[in-house]
């Protein structure tokens, strides 16, 4: 029976606050739409927590409820009593379908072309074999290379693509160490770590960033280039924290290591022309808008001159990784209808924040985010959390001294990179425990301990970037 709760619980909930009478919910005001919203937050979350389908499946299910529900296309029974006030207000369809065309989903589709002709062109081995020569011989600085090479690839790359390349050139490192030498756990866990730390130093370097960004525009607009302004710093002393934690814990008992990547830069038309566009698009993204375009539409450069080349072909295409690209969009749709039908807002305002210290508010929400990030995907949490969060940081008065809505998000957006306690809270974490040379507990170890102090360090960054009127 136990094995059966996990599909009947997640559709049993919401069809029970379906039929429920809006005089049971403690909110004054609710509307049908509302509390069909409500419906469909509580499925994506039990879905999103219990895994009865695919995670990304879960997305695609939120966008067609959505349009069946709650949109003017809908279902012509859900809409028989629309224009009356207890009704609410109906969603545009093309609002909810153009959420998988959105400027976030852009930016990653960019991303990917970017990581796929790096790896079809073998940039990234070859970049990772010229960038480990200065760190010498001894495993503690190589272990340091490595870290610093997976952190740097995780801003641009997929985070799981980049440890997989990792894991696969340490292979032959790892065997080389003694049994009982605790330096082969160290190795195989500073891959994973750096990958997951070194994610957080770009927009695209995990989803969790580009949904924040989906909250902070306007006047709290953050362009790519800003966000690498306190990214990066973030990463490199994290990173440097890390490095410190895993020799301490799992020294090395081995004095030297010969790390040998074999390859060479390719001089074909097509590689030459995937190391500019490559550069090209960073720099781009790095000059934030003072040549007039976005991050979003500088995206869209390389997936234009890739396509255009023949670099990515259609059998690549095949290859991108979809179901990321539509777990962000059943996000961007799910904030959207907690945002447009006004259930966001109504939520927040019916409980008193104002009356809790804004430090409380913005603890209680950074440890929710890590502890909900360590058991479920990253996205998912951020996608969760990040339009009752925008929603509350309009709301909330006591937070502008500290940086009002944009603190919050970014408390919360950090918190949910640091979750990486299990070998299910990251798919690089999942790989390094595949490996068979890392234990659960030995990664609960390093994983607990950098995810507090990676949330303490987010803290203390928000209130540098306040203090020097950034936020």
């Amino acid at each position: 029976m136990r094995q059966y709760l996990r599909y009947i619980i997640p559709i049993l909930i919401p069809v029970i606050i379906l039929l429920l009478p809006a005089s049971a919910f403690p909110v004054e005001g609710m509307t049908v739409i509302q509390q069909r919203v409500i419906a469909i937050f509580l499925l994506a979350a039990l879905c999103w927590v219990m895994e009865p389908i695919p995670i990304y499946a879960t997305s695609v299910v939120i966008i067609v409820l959505e349009l069946l529900l709650l949109s003017d296309k809908g279902l012509y029974l859900f809409r028989l009593d629309h224009g009356q006030a207890h009704f609410g207000e109906l969603l545009s369809y093309s609002d909810i379908m153009a959420t998988f065309a959105s400027p976030i989903i852009m930016l990653f589709l960019g991303g990917f072309f970017l990581a796929m002709a790096a790896t079809k062109y073998r940039l990234d081995v070859n970049l990772a074999r010229v960038l480990l020569q200065p760190f010498g011989h001894q495993p503690k600085y190589v272990m340091f290379g490595l870290m610093l090479i997976t952190a740097v690839f995780s801003m641009f790359m997929s985070n799981t693509a980049t440890t997989a390349m990792m894991l696969s050139i340490l292979a032959p490192v790892i065997a080389l160490f003694g049994d009982r030498d605790p330096g082969k756990i160290a190795f195989a866990l500073c891959i994973p770590v750096a990958a997951n730390i070194g994610g957080i130093g770009t927009p695209i370097g995990t989803p969790p960033n580009a949904i924040a960004l989906k909250y902070l525009t306007g006047e709290n607009l953050i362009t790519f280039g800003e966000w690498m302004m306190f990214g990066v710093p973030f990463v490199a002393v994290l990173l440097m924290f890390a490095w410190v934690l895993i020799n301490k814990l799992f020294p090395a008992k081995q004095e030297k290591i010969e790390l040998t990547i074999k390859g060479k830069f390719l001089k074909t038309p097509k590689a030459i022309t995937v190391y500019v566009t490559f550069a090209l698009t960073i720099i781009l993204w790095l000059m934030g808008s003072t040549h007039g375009m976005n991050s979003y539409t500088v995206a869209l450069i390389p997936v234009a001159v890739f396509s255009l080349t023949g670099i990515i072909n259609k059998e690549d295409l095949k290859k991108i990784s979809w179901d990321v690209l539509w777990l962000v969009s059943g996000g961007i749709a799910l904030g959207l209808a907690l945002d447009q039908t006004g259930l966001a807002r109504l939520l927040v305002h019916s409980i008193p924040f104002d009356d809790y210290s804004p430090y409380v508010v913005l603890v209680g929400a950074a440890a929710l985010c890590l502890i909900m990030a360590n058991f479920m995907s990253h996205t998912a949490t951020a996608n969760l959390l990040m339009p009752i969060m925008a929603a509350l940081g309009t709301s909330m008065a006591s937070l502008v001294p500290l940086g009002g809505e944009i603190t919050l998000i970014l408390i919360v957006t950090f918190a949910a990179s640091l979750g990486m306690s299990l070998p299910i809270s990251t798919p690089p974490n999942a790989l390094a425990h595949a490996t068979g040379h890392v234990e659960s507990n030995q990664m609960a170890r390093v994983g607990v301990i950098i995810g507090v102090v990676g949330v303490i360090m987010s803290f203390i960054m928000v209130w540098l970037l306040h203090l020097v009127n950034f936020i």
